[in-house]
C-alpha cells in the first residue's frame, strides 16, 4: 500500500535533471560580470569591457513609439510569428540593404530577441548525431545549443593568419555524409571579421554542393567600418537553404527591449512558428511597433553610434599594440578587439584573471568563445573614451611589471 506521507527530496537533486540539462553551456561575458560585480560591491574600482552591449541609450523616436503603442493598446496577444507592420518592415529593409529578393514578410519569424531563431534552428533541424559545422572562436550559445539537441558539434577554426575568415577549402575538409548544418557569423564575434564576397561564394557553391542548410548570424550587420554589408542569402542557391538571424539589439542599442528575428525558406516557416506558439507565444506587441519605428525612422542614431565605435576603436588598437606581448590587428566590424597576448607568456585565462583581480579590467578569454581561441583576449569597446582610456592604462600596467 502506498503511503500518504510526503518523501524527502533526494540530497542529491540533480538525479531529479533531465540528462541533456548537463550538456548546455553558457556566456562567459554574464558569469565574468557577475564576479566584477561582487568586486564591485567589495569597493574595488572595475572597468567593464566584457559586456557586448551598446551603451549608448536607445533613440527618442524609437521609445516614443513603444510608449504610443502602450497607449493605444499595443498591450495583447499578437501573432505567433509577429505583427504584419513589423514583418513588412524587415522584409523591405532586407531586401533594401541587403538585396534578398525572396524576403517575403511570410517568412519573417519575430522573436523576444534573436537568440531563439537560433535555437529554433536547431531544434528544427538537428537530429541526435547530425553535424553542425560551427566557427571558433564564436558565440558560445551555437555550441551550448548543438549539444543541448544531441548534436555533434564540428569547430572550424578561425585563424589570425586568415584575418579570421573561415577558410572555404577546410571548410570543406569537415564536411562528411552526416553534415547538416553549417554556421557563419558576419562580422563576427568575437573578432570583428568579416568575409568578403570571395569567401561568401565559395562558401555558397560548398553548401549548394553538399546539401547544407546555412544560419547566417547577421546580428552586426550595421557595424561595419567600410564597405557595406553582404549575405550569403543572395548566392545563387541560397534561398531555400539560409536562415538569416537578425535583430534590433546591437544595431539600435536596443538589447532589453528583447525583438529579433529569422528569415527562413518557405519550407521552414510553419516548423519555426510552432516552436515560437510551444515556448514564447509571440514577442511583445509594444516592442515591435518600436521596431517598426526603429527600421522605417530617422538612421541618425545608427550612423553616430558607429562614428563613435569608429574613433574608439582607434584608441583601443593603438593603445593595445603599445602594450608588450600584445598584438591585435583592427577589426572589421563589431565592436570588439581581440588581441593576439601570446607574446607574454600568459594563457588567456590567467591574462583575463590577473587583468580583473589586479588591474581592475574586467576582459574575456578568447578560450571562452572556442579552443582556437586561446592566445587571445575579447575586449569589448562599448563604454566610453575615458573608461577606455583609464581601462588600458590599467592592462597595461599589469603587463609592464
Amino acid at each position: 500500500m502506498l503511503s500518504n506521507e510526503p518523501r524527502e527530496l533526494s540530497k542529491d537533486p540533480g538525479r531529479y535533471l533531465a540528462d541533456r540539462s548537463e550538456r548546455l553551456g553558457t556566456e562567459g561575458a554574464f558569469e565574468v560580470l557577475r564576479q566584477a560585480r561582487l568586486l564591485e560591491a567589495q569597493g574595488k574600482s572595475i572597468i567593464h569591457f566584457e559586456i557586448g552591449e551598446p551603451d549608448f541609450d536607445t533613440a527618442p523616436h524609437i521609445i516614443e513609439a513603444g510608449v504610443k503603442a502602450l497607449q493605444n493598446g499595443y498591450t495583447h496577444y499578437g501573432p505567433a510569428n509577429g505583427l504584419p507592420e513589423l514583418r513588412q518592415a524587415i522584409a523591405r529593409e532586407l531586401s533594401r540593404s541587403r538585396q534578398i529578393e525572396w524576403a517575403d514578410p511570410e517568412n519573417i519569424i519575430v522573436t523576444p530577441g534573436a537568440k531563439p531563431i537560433l535555437f529554433y534552428t536547431i531544434l528544427a533541424l538537428v537530429n541526435e548525431g547530425d553535424e553542425v559545422i560551427y566557427p571558433d572562436p564564436g558565440f558560445p550559445i551555437y555550441r551550448s545549443m548543438i549539444d543541448y539537441v544531441g548534436g555533434k558539434g564540428v569547430p572550424i577554426p578561425l585563424r589570425v593568419e586568415r584575418e579570421f575568415r573561415l577558410d572555404p577549402a577546410e571548410l570543406e575538409s569537415l564536411v562528411t555524409p552526416r553534415t547538416k548544418l553549417l554556421i557563419i557569423n558576419s562580422p563576427h564575434n568575437p573578432t570583428g571579421s568579416v568575409l568578403d564576397a570571395r569567401d561568401l561564394d565559395q562558401i555558397a557553391e560548398i553548401a549548394n554542393r553538399h546539401d547544407l542548410i546555412v544560419l547566417s548570424d547577421e546580428i552586426y550587420s550595421r557595424m561595419l567600418y567600410s564597405g557595406t554589408h553582404e549575405s550569403i542569402a543572395v548566392r545563387p542557391g541560397m534561398a531555400g537553404r539560409t536562415i538569416v538571424l537578425d535583430g534590433f539589439s546591437k544595431t539600435y542599442a536596443m538589447t532589453g527591449w528583447r525583438l529579433g528575428y529569422g528569415l527562413v525558406p518557405e519550407w521552414l516557416n510553419k516548423p519555426m512558428s510552432r516552436l515560437m506558439v510551444n515556448s514564447n507565444s509571440c514577442t511583445a506587441s509594444f516592442t515591435q511597433m518600436a521596431g517598426v519605428a526603429a527600421l522605417e525612422g530617422p538612421q541618425d542614431c545608427v550612423d553616430n553610434m558607429l562614428a563613435e565605435f569608429t574613433r574608439r576603436r582607434e584608441l583601443v588598437v593603438n593603445s593595445l599594440n603599445a602594450m608588450p606581448g600584445v598584438n591585435c590587428a583592427p577589426p572589421v566590424g563589431a565592436f570588439y578587439a581581440f588581441p593576439d597576448i601570446r607574446g607574454t607568456g600568459y594563457t588567456s585565462q590567467d591574462l583575463a584573471h590577473k587583468l580583473m583581480y589586479e588591474g581592475g579590467v574586467a576582459t574575456l578569454s578568447g578560450a571562452a568563445f572556442g579552443e582556437a581561441g586561446e592566445g587571445f583576449l575579447r575586449l569589448s569597446y562599448a563604454n566610453s573614451l575615458e573608461n577606455l582610456q583609464e581601462g588600458l592604462a590599467r592592462m597595461k600596467k599589469v603587463l609592464e611589471v
